[in-house]
This record gives structure tokens, sequence and C-alpha cells, in this order.
């Protein structure tokens, strides 16, 4: 299982200013979107949107505009995520200085997320699933040319992580 990640940069945010979290995949259609849409149903059913606020975006800008890809919205759909208004967006370097959290799927994007990183922002670039604690993952695999098994794996490992990230964050979920 990964080793619980730091998050220590954060209690240098401005007192009562929301955790702004990132999720971040290659194109924004499949991984990054289910994240978003998952950590966000959770933070709202917790009561907590004022606190923490989420986003995602592709290091690639293959599907820029695009709506998530059909087979993950419907598996969402089936667990209560609804990730119909979300639309694909490029990572970039501004990224950085807006959010706190910049959570990656995997070694690939990570790679391409650091490839953007201005100095002194490395520590906000963790990977999503070291957040896990149901699952000992290290990547949050593409479900893009599988199965209908790759997009509920990618749920399970998100859910996971969501509740691993709001527990480390201190706001666990009712």
């Amino acid at each position: 299982m990964p080793q619980p990640l730091s998050l220590q940069h954060l209690a240098q945010r401005p007192t009562g200013a929301p955790v702004r979290v990132l999720m971040v995949c290659m194109g924004n259609i499949c991984r990054s979107p289910t994240a978003h849409g998952v950590l966000e149903k959770r933070v709202a059913d917790a009561g907590l949107a004022d606190r923490i606020q989420v986003d995602s975006a592709g290091t690639h800008d293959h599907h820029v505009g695009a709506p998530p890809d059909r087979r993950a919205q419907q598996h969402a759909a089936r667990r209560g995520v609804d990730l119909s208004a979300q639309r694909a967006r490029q990572l970039t370097r501004q990224d950085f200085d807006d959010f706190d959290l910049l959570l990656v799927m995997d070694a690939a994007n990570e790679r391409a997320a650091l490839a953007l990183c201005p100095p002194g922002q490395r520590h906000k670039l963790q990977r999503l699933t070291g957040f896990c604690t149901r699952h000992a993952a290290r990547e949050v695999p593409d479900p893009y040319y599988g199965g209908t098994q790759g997009f509920e794996t990618v749920l399970d490992l998100v859910e996971d992580a969501s509740d691993g990230l709001l527990r480390a964050l201190g706001v666990a979920r009712r």
C-alpha cells in the first residue's frame, strides 16, 4: 500500500480559503473527469462544498472542449455521479498557482505535469492512488481502449482515493 502523502503545505493557505484540488489524466475525458465527479459528489454530500473545490484537466490537448467519454458517464451515473456538465481542458502552468493539490492518475501524467510545473510547486503534485486505503494500486489505469471492467476499476480506485483524501484533509466523509 502507498505511504501516506504529506499535505503540510495546505497549512500555509489563507484561513478560510477552500482547498482546491485538480484531477489530471491524459485527455481529460475518462479518468480525471470521473475522479472530479466522484470527489465533487462526496464533498457535496458531506456539506463541504465551501471548503473543497474540485476541477480536472488533461496533460494533452486531444479532447479540449469535449464532454467526458460516454462510457465514463454511464458507469459513473450508475453510482450516482453526473459527469455531463464537465468539458475537457488542458493542464496549464497557471494551474500550479491556482490549485493546492494536483492529483495525477499515472506515471506518464506525472512526467507531463512535472514538465509544466514551476519551481517551488512540485509539492502540490501527487498521485491520486497515494490516498487509497483499500486498494494497493500505484496508478489509475486508462480504461479508454478496454472494456466495461476498466471503467469500474477506475471508479473503485477513485472512490477509495477520494475517501482517503477527505480523511487526510481531516474532513471524513459521512
